[in-house]
């Protein structure tokens, strides 16, 4: 009989895998099912994409292996999408890796820095990815806890120095999931500092990046001394729900991303061409879809805490991405069942994220607001009760 590595027993069921098999299991049944649970876009990836993209397959020359950091056309892309809508300057030539989207480089970016033994600081709740990816290269994670009284930010003052010694990565992401928070310049300049004074790498998620409401969220690389630590992953995913598509990239310090291009070299073959062309429209074309996103979740956040307010729950209104993070108290699994079984609403337990996260449910607002405010009437029928 086979035997699985040691390494893969280490990782728990993908957590939004285990929810769709819920899911689809009460939808084989008849039921009517809101779902709130994974954040995938509704929205549909804006049709000039779709045409960019026509085009594309069509081409004989974009048939073959892709190799390399990506196609100059579309770094050049994404380093004119850095400078435009933040004033930062990326080389495209030496500072910008295409990926496979952006979770397949977080993912396999311990692969280049960690060693058996060697630190990874996790913020938690956090994207299970970066705990994973620390675990398939040999690591361990630091936890890192975000709770509400630090306006969900990990407190770098209170890692141990014996933990320091190990450490080669700190993961961050804002605007955050699951939490909806924004970090401040302040925070992120410390943040810099403390990477540089322990020789640690920054490695920010900035996923959500384009889906803010009242403010834009800060550039990481708009802070003095950012590349001398920072790798940030970026995707086409989210800002132009393109989750299907898997396509995104990595930017910032040169170093770091030669050896993640290194380490793709090896294991994959690069992103298809053409599906970096459409991603060449998807940012130098109208973004007049990008600005209907922003005000149609909006629409949507300002509906579902109305209903949250009537009934009572307590949460931070998000300042971007398209999640909101209820408390709840007690489990937040019980009482994600409770509502899968009493309301056949689909929801995300805290605790799936860390253990910070418990006492919190996650909602992803990937759906009309026809069926939030159905939600909200199943909710208000479920406690009336």
């Amino acid at each position: 009989m086979f035997e699985i590595s040691d390494r893969l027993k280490k990782i728990p069921p993908y957590l939004f895998v285990e929810i769709d098999k819920k899911k689809k299991e009460l939808i084989s049944k008849g039921e009517d099912v809101i779902d709130f649970g994974v954040g995938d876009p509704d929205l549909p990836t804006p049709e000039n994409i779709i045409e960019a993209m026509k085009k594309a397959v069509e081409n004989p020359k974009f048939h073959r292996y892709p190799f390399g950091k990506g196609t100059k056309e579309f770094r050049k892309a994404i380093s004119d999408f850095y400078k435009r809508n933040y004033d930062v300057d990326i080389d495209p030539e030496n500072e910008i890796c295409v990926l496979i989207g952006s979770k397949e480089g977080i993912a396999h970016f311990p692969l280049c820095f960690i060693n058996q033994g060697d630190i990874s600081l996790v913020p938690e709740p956090g994207y299970p990815v970066y705990h994973i990816g620390t675990l398939i290269a040999g690591g361990e994670s630091y936890f890192l806890p975000l709770k509400k009284e630090n306006d969900f930010l990990p407190d770098l003052c209170k890692i141990p120095e014996n933990i320091l010694e190990r450490t080669k990565i700190l993961y961050l992401n804002y605007p955050n999931n699951p939490t909806g928070s924004f970090a401040s310049k302040e925070f992120l300049t410390e943040a810099i500092k403390f990477c540089k004074k322990n020789n640690i790498i920054l490695v920010y998620d900035a996923a959500y990046s384009e889906i803010y409401f009242e403010e834009r969220p800060i550039n990481i690389f708009s802070i003095d001394g950012a590349k001398d630590v920072v790798i940030e992953f970026n995707s086409l995913s989210k800002t132009y729900n393109m989750t299907g598509w898997r396509i995104g990239w990595a930017c910032g310090n040169s170093f770091l991303i030669s050896a993640l291009a290194k380490i793709k070299e090896n294991i994959d073959s690069g992103t298809f061409e053409a599906i970096q062309y459409a991603g060449i429209e998807a940012l130098t074309g109208s973004q007049e879809s990008v600005e209907k996103m922003r005000k149609i979740y909006k629409r949507r956040r300002d509906i579902f805490a109305s209903g949250l307010n009537e009934l009572g729950f307590k949460f931070n209104l998000p300042k971007g991405t398209f999640y909101f993070w209820v408390e709840v108290g007690g489990s937040s699994i019980k009482f994600v069942d409770f509502l899968l079984e009493n309301g056949k609403i689909v929801s995300t337990p805290g605790v799936g994220f860390g253990p910070s996260g418990e006492g919190y449910v996650r909602f992803s607002l990937t759906i009309d607001e026809e069926k939030i405010k159905k939600a909200i009437g199943r909710m208000k029928d479920i406690w009336q009760k």
